[in-house]
């Protein structure tokens, strides 16, 4: 695949991944209890897929299946993190901090796999990371319950680069359907475990609820699968600087679906974002230097 090629799966992803904030707002469960059925959810449904692709499962070594167990876990941590933040903050306090995301993910690509990019590419990253930070402007509210909701937010990003580093090692062992299935199926094990630990009810919720937990399984984990198939061809940081985009989508949505406020100051940090992300997209051709 060329470079140039990935921006309409990027879109598609970033589309699908905006509602994710949305029915975690719409739900009264647990964030532990949405990110454990959304992963199990999301597993069952690849099973078809992973049925046809079963033969793969002969190249998995002993060494891959660490990096897909811990993969796993980084996952669980970020569903965790990101839903029990959505509880605690506003749809733009909380995604907005995901744009600290690539910054993130190119540190850790340049301390693990020693990693470089472009002056220009930082400078487009520059460019749509100040209009990430004016799209939350004025909607960083604070109380103590917004404050812990932007350090999970945070802590949720560091979990989500690490489940994205770790994945760009083992996604070239298998296909990305495969992968898919592994890395939920494990964290989904891990939430189990937890709200087992922490004895959260796991049973009784209402019709309503298992609609939100299914939409969850269907909708943002095509941006998953899409990322998980797109870490074949490009690398952690450019998968991250795609999600920037989450931050717009999802406050649109919020502001149509949940009736919160939009800003002049979030209007242009959209406008900065997209135009930020189009032009790191366009930069991922080949260039001569590197920095």
């Amino acid at each position: 695949m060329e470079k140039r090629s990935i921006g309409l799966p990027l879109f598609i992803a970033i589309v699908a991944i905006s509602f994710s904030a949305i029915f975690v707002k719409w739900s009264d469960a647990p964030a532990s209890i949405l990110s454990m059925y959304r992963l199990m959810l999301a597993s069952l449904l690849l099973l078809p897929a992973v049925w046809l692709k079963r033969s793969e499962f002969n190249n998995i070594t002993k060494r891959d299946w660490f990096f897909l167990l811990f993969s796993g876990l980084f996952l669980a941590l970020h569903f965790i993190l990101w839903f029990g933040s959505l509880k605690l903050t506003t749809v733009a306090s909380s995604t907005i901090i995901l744009a600290l995301q690539p910054l993130v993910s190119l540190a850790g690509g340049f301390i693990l796999y020693k990693e470089r990019t472009t002056p220009s590419a930082l400078l487009t990253m520059g460019i749509a990371i100040i209009g990430a930070v004016m799209i939350g402007w004025g909607d960083f509210a604070l109380s103590d319950q917004a404050i812990l909701g932007d350090l999970l937010s945070f802590l949720s990003v560091i979990a989500v680069v690490g489940y994205l580093l770790i994945g760009q090692q083992a996604v070239r062992k298998v296909s990305h359907w495969l992968y898919s299935f592994c890395v939920f199926f494990f964290a989904a094990l891990f939430l189990f475990v937890y709200n087992v630990v922490t004895n959260t009810v796991m049973t009784g919720y209402s019709s309503r609820e298992w609609g939100i937990f299914l939409l969850l399984a269907i909708v943002p984990t095509i941006a998953h699968l899409i990322n998980n198939w797109l870490m074949n061809y490009v690398n952690a940081t450019t998968i991250s600087m795609s999600i920037l985009g989450e931050p717009v989508g999802a406050t649109l949505l919020a502001v149509w679906l949940l009736g919160e406020q939009l800003s002049g100051w979030q209007i242009v940090g959209d406008l900065l974002i997209l135009f930020g992300v189009f032009l790191f997209l366009m930069k991922q051709r080949p260039q001569r230097s590197e920095f």
